[in-house]
Parts: C-alpha cells; sequence; structure tokens
C-alpha cells in the first residue's frame, strides 16, 4: 500500500530538512559568562547593572553571534527526517549527528548565563544512557518538541513497515 502524506517524504527515499537551529551566544563560554552579568538586576527599574552592561557589552555579544555563523568555523543543528545532525559553516557540513531511533528522551539542561538568551544544552538519551548534546540551543523547548515528533514518526513508520513485510511473509 503506498500513499501520500502531504509535507511527510519518505526516509528510506531521501533525507528531508524539517527543522534548523542556530546555537545561541550560550553556546559558548564567554557567551555564558555575559549571559550571567546580564542578569545583574541591581539598579533602579529598567536601568539595572546587567542591562547597562548588555549595552556596553553589545558589540563583543555581536562577535560571538557572528563568530557562530561564521563560515568554517560557526555550527548549525538540523533535524531531518532520518536524524539530527551538528553542520559546520554556512555550507552545512555534517559534522556529528544522531539518528533518530538513537534516542528516546531529550532533557534540557539550562547552564548558568543561558537563561539571559532563552537558551540551554539538549542532551539526548537512549533509556539512560547520553548518545549526543546539542549546547546553547535557542528556544530550546520548540526544538525538543520537533525532534521527539520526528522520532516518533520515523519509528513509527519503521515498525509499521516491519509488520507489513512480516504479514507479506505470512508471518504473525
Amino acid at each position: 500500500m503506498s500513499q501520500a502524506i502531504a509535507g511527510v517524504a519518505p526516509s528510506a527515499k531521501s533525507e528531508t530538512t524539517v527543522m534548523t537551529v542556530w546555537p545561541s551566544n550560550g553556546a559558548s563560554r564567554l557567551g555564558r559568562f555575559l549571559g550571567r552579568l546580564y542578569l545583574i538586576e541591581s539598579g533602579v527599574g529598567f536601568l539595572t547593572v546587567g542591562n547597562l552592561l548588555a549595552l556596553a557589552t553589545s558589540p563583543i555579544g555581536a562577535a560571538i553571534y557572528l563568530w557562530h555563523a561564521a563560515p568554517g568555523v560557526g555550527a548549525h543543528y538540523r533535524l531531518t527526517n532520518r536524524r539530527v545532525i551538528i553542520e559546520q559553516g554556512l555550507n552545512g557540513k555534517p559534522d556529528r549527528w544522531v539518528d533518530l531511533d538513537r534516542f528516546n528522551r531529550i532533557e534540557i539542561d539550562v547552564q548558568p548565563g543561558q537563561a539571559w538568551y532563552h537558551a540551554g544544552d539538549m542532551i539526548f538519551y537512549l533509556d539512560n544512557v547520553e548518545t549526543f548534546r546539542l549546547s546553547g540551543v535557542s528556544r530550546p523547548d520548540a526544538f525538543r518538541a520537533a525532534c521527539l515528533k520526528g522520532r516518533q514518526t520515523y519509528v513509527g513508520v519503521r515498525e509499521a513497515l516491519q509488520r507489513e513485510a512480516q504479514l507479506a511473509r505470512g508471518g504473525n
């Protein structure tokens, strides 16, 4: 039985991008240090020490952000219909990845200094074994949900195809 579903590409035929995210400044040590400074709430109203430091160090923050996107240096994270990939540079050369069936749980670890950027590390587990980690993911809850939904689809389709093949062979 072959039936098309809108927006779905079979993983056996081709790898298709589902979502791409770029790491925030919270992925780097310097960015996390600045994020901790920006959270200092001493001051009056909007004029807090943290906000003044954010204004004063904005060129440094911009440089960190641009460094993350620099060709050959920076990385971005891509979810496909087969795997989650860390890709290097703007050309997207795959560096490391985890297949969608190699994790069953994702935890978000917000390190000190990442909260200011609304970022966190995504830790992928297969049962209780860490299989993969993405650092400083901006708005990690949305990417986590997409990864888990992609995994559910990938594993579900694979299991359905295995059942169909088993039935075709005359098995139960």
